[in-house]
């Protein structure tokens, strides 16, 4: 007799099934971040169709005139498109995983503990017991995701001066007044002349790209300590500053009702402010952008570099491995530290140097890793066949070699990339790194350290954020690393 068939809704909502079956955590967490996704995909539903229009925009004019397409795009545009793919990506890749979960569970239930598992799959059961490792994952994944979604999560510009006579060094939780303007404050970028379709598409680029760059408001605001209304002018003080305009310069955004005008809004700045006016958490989640790209890239990097001069080293042996050697030798002994000073003060800083630096002075572990890994691994009985079949030192390595070398691998990529964001950090404390206005954990931290006592929140947040992150990865590392290890499993 078959079994009875799960109902659909188990495919479509992530997570119902693994809930149904039991698996409270592993469903909560396939439920509730899909739900997220969708409750963001509807807040800001403008902001997504505008960008995904503009993609489409941007695509077909780069395949038509990239001088065009040179001249109007800016990084900023390039955020909301990878935000918005991100978005509408992530929803699809849980309703999949978590119907693969449930039906391999379904699977495991029927074949009532027939068969064995591969070392992999043991491994990632035994993660799975590792309820901090697995806490640890999940606020690197919210992290990740923060850092995608920053375009569409951040209240504000990080770049935006708020008026900074009215909201410097305003504490978290604040609330503030703010006129509403009849016409925005940012510049304007004039529209092309033309009714070719090179010209349609710059110019539907460029609204789009001038509406994302506004969160898709087209009035701006005037942040105020206190207001009056006399006659037909409003009268509204900026710190010590008194001004005045007519109320035919503001705009109505809300109905009538409550105690406030219409062209009154009031703004809350979750996280603080600066000294500048401008939002902390919107800082703070833009400056995860950076700090967890270059983390995952330098890694990525360094450790494929790494395997691949292991791996040479191990297998070839004699005069490789004596050269390949003595420069992982010369290399460990110089101070990375001092090295990534010298070329920074010779080339600058800019965000591609500095993950080109830390890659090519981080990979001499990992290949000392895998060397020893490949030294004991090329005497095997199974390597030794593999030669005796006359199979190419290319397939040897790709398909014997290279897989059973992985976990070492994966466990200092892991614990790597903490110190990797880290050094990043203290890189742009000290000026070197990435350089204001662009937020970083790092230089915003470095923003605060004069008002440390007086204005905690401005270094406080970012510092966090850096913690957390740390603790997290080294966390999943050692998670990793007893799973994967025979011996640790039991």
């Amino acid at each position: 007799m078959s079994a009875q068939r799960p109902p659909v809704w188990y495919r479509i909502v992530p997570g119902l099934g693994l809930l149904k079956a039991g698996r409270t955590a592993q469903g909560l967490f396939f439920f509730l971040s899909f739900a997220a996704f969708i409750v963001l995909m509807a807040l800001r539903f403008d902001l997504l169709v505008i960008s995904l229009r503009s993609m489409v925009s941007g695509l077909v004019l780069m395949a038509l005139s990239p001088v065009n397409f040179r001249q109007i795009f800016t990084p900023e545009i390039l955020e909301f498109w990878i935000a918005a793919l991100y978005l509408l990506l992530v929803p699809v890749l849980l309703i999949r995983f978590s119907w693969r979960s449930y039906r391999r569970h379904l699977e495991r239930e029927q074949a009532a503990g027939s068969g064995e598992l591969s070392l992999w799959q043991l491994g990632m059961i035994s993660f799975k017991r590792n309820t901090i490792s697995v806490v640890a994952s999940v606020v690197i994944f919210l992290l990740y995701s923060v850092a995608f979604l920053a375009p569409f999560l951040a209240p504000f510009s990080p770049y935006d001066q708020q008026d900074f006579l009215v909201t410097a060094y305003r504490p978290p939780l604040s609330r503030i007044d703010a006129l509403v303007l009849d016409k925005h404050r940012t510049v304007i970028i004039p529209q092309r002349k033309g009714d070719d379709a090179v010209s349609e598409l710059s110019n539907a680029l460029i609204a789009d790209s001038q509406k994302l760059r506004s969160r898709n408001r087209d009035y701006g605001l005037k942040f105020v300590d206190s207001y009056r209304v006399e006659g037909d002018r409003l009268f509204y003080r900026q710190g010590v500053r008194e001004k005045s305009m007519p109320l035919g310069e503001l705009r109505s955004v809300r109905d009538g009702g409550g105690s406030k005008p219409g062209y009154i809004v009031t703004r809350t700045f979750l996280l603080g402010t600066d000294q500048y006016g401008r939002d902390i958490f919107s800082r703070v989640l833009y400056g995860s952008r950076i700090s967890l790209s270059i983390g995952f890239l330098v890694v990525l990097i360094s450790v494929t570099l790494g395997t691949v001069i292991g791996i040479s080293s191990g297998y070839f042996g004699g005069l490789t491995d004596s050269i390949l050697m003595r420069i992982v030798d010369v290399l460990i002994a110089f101070p990375a530290l001092f090295l990534i000073l010298i070329i920074i003060a010779t080339f600058g800083n800019s965000i591609y140097l500095i993950v080109i630096t830390l890659s090519f002075t981080g990979w001499m572990g990992v290949a000392r890793i895998v060397r020893g890994q490949v030294l004991s691994l090329k005497e095997q009985e199974f390597i030794l066949a593999a030669k005796s079949l006359g199979l190419s030192s290319a397939r040897i390595i790709f398909r014997h070699v290279m897989p059973n070398t992985l976990t070492p691998v994966i466990v200092a990529a892991t614990l790597r990339i903490g110190s990797i964001i880290l050094t990043e950090a203290g890189l742009s404390f000290l000026g070197l790194g990435v350089q204001p206005p662009t937020p970083s954990w790092g230089n915003i931290i470095n923003e605060g350290r004069d008002s440390l006592l007086n204005h905690w929140w401005i270094s406080t947040f970012p510092g966090v954020a850096i913690l957390t992150t740390v603790v997290c990865f080294n966390l999943i590392g050692d998670g990793i690393r007893d799973a994967l290890d025979p011996r640790m499993r039991g």
